[in-house]
């Protein structure tokens, strides 16, 4: 499995911390409240708060930047020609909800992933 690179045009955002806040699954009992998010609701103190926030906030978009590295992998992986068993497009934009000219592109990035996976190796 290769390790997936940082997602495109991410190179001029804005720099993110090296360690973004821990995501932890919350408790059940916690998901079924609606007034529950990570704990922040009972954070009183506005400063606390906004940093708690904040540092969830920059781990949520880290986690989205690698799944959609790793979609963008899987993508590629399923659209290569040299599989027995490959998918067509319509098939993996299905599968991932997408377009068919989205999934285009991210089986591209994936390859591009791919590529500079193997080269580093």
């Amino acid at each position: 499995m290769c390790e997936p690179k940082q997602a495109p045009g991410a190179q001029g955002s804005a720099p993110r911390r090296l360690k973004p806040a821990q995501l932890l699954f919350e408790p059940p009992d916690a998901v079924a409240d609606p007034e529950h998010f990570f704990d922040l609701e009972s954070i009183e103190d506005p400063r606390e708060l906004l940093t708690r926030s904040t540092e969830l906030a920059l781990a949520f978009r880290a986690a989205a930047d690698r799944a959609m590295e790793f979609q963008a992998v899987a993508a590629a992986q399923l659209a290569d020609p040299r599989r027995f068993d490959r998918l067509p497009m319509a098939v993996i934009a299905a599968r991932a909800e997408w377009s068919e000219d989205y999934t285009k592109k991210m089986v591209e990035f994936g390859r591009d992933l791919l590529r500079g996976s193997a080269a580093a190796e």
